[in-house]
């Protein structure tokens, strides 16, 4: 007797009902009935970065698809599951009789990693497990193999292999009707995850309660609420779902013009309500937006427009580098994410540098404090505090609204790395994942790493300055004005450089430009700004930023002149600092020290090498940096060799401006 079909559909980065491959697998096994389920993962609560913003653009997805689900069929739902998907699954396979279990594959190192315990699982059960790709234009992996079976490290890579994995499918339509769901008893106990390390406990202001009951409080497999994971409310305009997705793309597609020719370099970064690009990155990382279906839309346009951009600089370029992203990630897994173990990423002796697991070659989350004043840099960097409007402009729209145009985030990452603080890339890299409504590893880490000059993009001399680079787009400061209330008064002579206006204008202004804006201690960062006499002030500059841009400069010289990756082995063993003289950027002093760039590791008897973490690096004079380079001779920053040079030829395409790679 044959056995009946009883599926689940798993939903996870695929909120949609339109142009969905694995739920039309799914249906085409003909269900008798179909259990659509969102499994709530304690890795994505407590030890992925994610803030309210996001986490309330998952819930508006959620609760829209569950609409959407109950309009095709009264007696069903999305029905979200209070456990971890590796404990709960074997239990619902059982309690639910399940034959077939279908998702959508997921090539983010963690995913993988689950989707296998997940699919043992199943096989373990006797339940068929189906997956469809359709998170981005090709297959991942598929990709890879067209690659040479190595990750995609330039756009050209991906429009050479990209064809050899086949034409890009046309989006397939959502679904008329669904199955009825089945009986949805959980009778059986449920297992309760850890809540530490909780890396999000700084945005909780009350205790995690989503697990309180596996099927929600009402037993009705409620969407989860902000108040039930401990956060504030949400503060970013930004909205969630299918249903508005589709309308933002249909709006987007009614300006033609726009749409065939549009390049990204051109639009403009100081542009708010509305912003000059589509904002649709956020659907595209949930799902909520088909891929497929915004590049077809897009280039059904495209091919009847006389005058149409092209990739990489067009909307439907932006789409190939998300899937660089996606593909370097399916080759290198979770070293995508860091330097160290990562043979793809420059090695640069960074301040603040990751604490590093050697057991598992992975950082940890945490970091070393070499240069206290770094840290303060960092810390204002963050909060938008560092005393140039435009770079704090951008960190407030960040942490308010979840989103920044791509030259923002140029703009904030070259800052903070090699166009100013000289902090590990992936410093920002956590920041971002925090606060990004549109985050997604691979592009987040991908775009740092180009950002930062260690891979992907080789151009470390071209630096955003924070003066000028916004003038050219913004004359007037309104975007400041906006985001840095403070200085909303201040003449546009003064925008950019509030603290060269005489005092008895900042009076006038209602601003004084004065202190630290509570840069040494997080707890008056995250507050409102100091007062004088009544007065808000707003901070001086944190550094002088072309002396610190001379700096950077130098300090990558002597990293590019090394020449080390992140697997090579002095790097893995912290025999690296040979090849830097003491007085290099960076943790550099010593010949000898623990892996990567830490500092040290008590339990392996590891000591701070050699006074690293006393401050006294002396970079607040290029001139003390000379003899940074010594051991090595020194190339010309326009010479560079092997995959360098090669992208160089690349970035030939669009040098009027630097680039980011999603369609943010």
């Amino acid at each position: 007797m044959t056995k009946p079909t009883r599926v689940i559909y798993w939903f996870r980065t695929d909120l949609r009902l339109h142009d969905s491959p694995a739920l039309t697998a799914a249906l085409d096994l003909n269900p008798e009935v179909l259990y659509p389920i969102w499994t709530w993962d304690p890795h994505y609560v407590y030890r992925a970065r994610v803030g309210p913003n996001r986490f309330q653009f998952l819930l508006d997805c959620q609760n829209d698809l569950s609409a959407s689900i109950t309009k095709l069929n009264k007696n069903s739902k999305l029905f979200v599951v209070r456990e971890a998907p590796t404990t709960v699954f074997a239990k619902l396979f059982k309690a639910w009789g399940i034959s077939h279990l279908v998702f959508e594959r997921d090539v983010d190192a963690y995913a993988k990693d689950r989707d296998g315990k997940v699919m043992q699982m199943a096989r373990e059960c006797g339940v068929e497990v189906v997956t469809r790709s359709g998170r981005t234009l090709w297959d991942a992996e598929e990709l890879v193999k067209k690659n040479g079976g190595k990750p995609t490290m330039s756009i050209s890579q991906v429009q050479n292999a990209g064809p050899k994995v086949g034409k890009i499918p046309r989006p397939v339509g959502a679904p008329k009707s669904l199955p009825d769901p089945g009986e949805v008893k959980v009778d059986f106990d449920q297992e309760k995850p850890s809540e530490k390390p909780d890396f999000n406990a700084n945005n909780r202001g009350e205790a995690n309660k989503t697990y309180d009951a596996i099927a929600g409080p009402k037993g009705d497999f409620a969407v989860p609420t902000l108040e039930e994971l401990g956060m504030p409310k949400a503060t970013t305009p930004i909205k969630g779902g299918e249903t508005r997705a589709l309308k933002a793309l249909e709006k987007i597609l009614q300006n033609k013009d726009y749409t065939a020719t549009f390049q990204k370099p051109m639009t403009a970064p100081t542009d708010f309500s509305p912003q000059s690009t589509t904002l649709l990155s956020p659907h595209l990382h949930f799902g909520s937006l088909s891929v497929r279906e915004f590049y077809w839309r897009v280039q059904d346009i495209v091919s009847k427009h006389k005058n149409a951009s092209q990739p990489p600089t067009s909307l439907t370029g932006q789409l190939f580098f998300r899937d660089m992203y996606f593909a370097a990630q399916a080759a290198l897994g979770y070293q995508m994410a860091q330097t160290y173990a990562n043979p793809q990423v420059r090695f640069v002796p960074w301040h603040l540098p990751s604490k590093i697991d050697t057991s598992n070659y992975l950082i940890t989350g945490s970091y070393d404090v070499d240069k206290p004043e770094a840290e303060v840099w960092f810390r204002r960097w963050k909060f938008g505090r560092t005393g140039f409007p435009w770079i704090d402009a951008l960190m407030r729209q960040l942490r308010q609204e979840g989103w920044i145009h791509h030259l923002g985030r140029h703009a904030v990452a070259c800052f903070l790395t090699r166009g100013g603080c000289y902090v590990d890339w992936e410093r920002g890299a956590e920041v971002f994942e925090e606060w990004l409504v549109d985050h997604e590893t691979a592009c987040n880490s991908g775009n740092w790493q180009w950002l930062s000059c260690t891979a992907f993009f080789a151009q470390f001399y071209r630096c955003y300055s924070p003066i000028s680079f916004p003038q050219k787009w913004d004359k007037n400061g309104d975007f400041v004005r906006h985001y840095v209330p403070e200085l909303a008064k201040f003449d546009k002579k003064y925008i950019y450089e509030p603290h060269k206006a005489p005092i008895a204008d900042q009076k006038k202004w209602g601003c004084v430009v004065k202190g630290d804006g509570g840069g040494g201690d997080e707890a008056n960062l995250d507050g409102e700004m100091p007062k004088e006499n009544g007065l808000p002030t707003y901070p001086k500059p944190m550094f002088d930023f072309n002396e610190r841009r001379r700096v950077c400069i130098y300090g990558m010289k002597t990293a590019y002149a090394v020449g080390l990756r992140g697997a090579d082995k002095k790097v893995m063993d912290g025999s690296w600092r040979k090849e830097f003289d003491d007085a290099a950027e960076g943790p550099t002093e010593g010949k000898e020290g623990p892996p990567g760039a830490m500092l040290g590791e008590d339990d392996d008897g590891w000591s701070e090498v050699n006074g690293a973490a006393d401050g006294d690096q002396g970079e607040g004079n290029p001139e003390s940096v000379k003899g940074a380079g010594r051991k090595h001779k020194m190339q010309d920053s326009g010479t560079r060799r092997g995959s360098e040079s090669k992208q160089g030829k690349l970035d030939g395409h669009v040098r009027k401006s630097a680039r980011t790679k999603t369609s943010s």
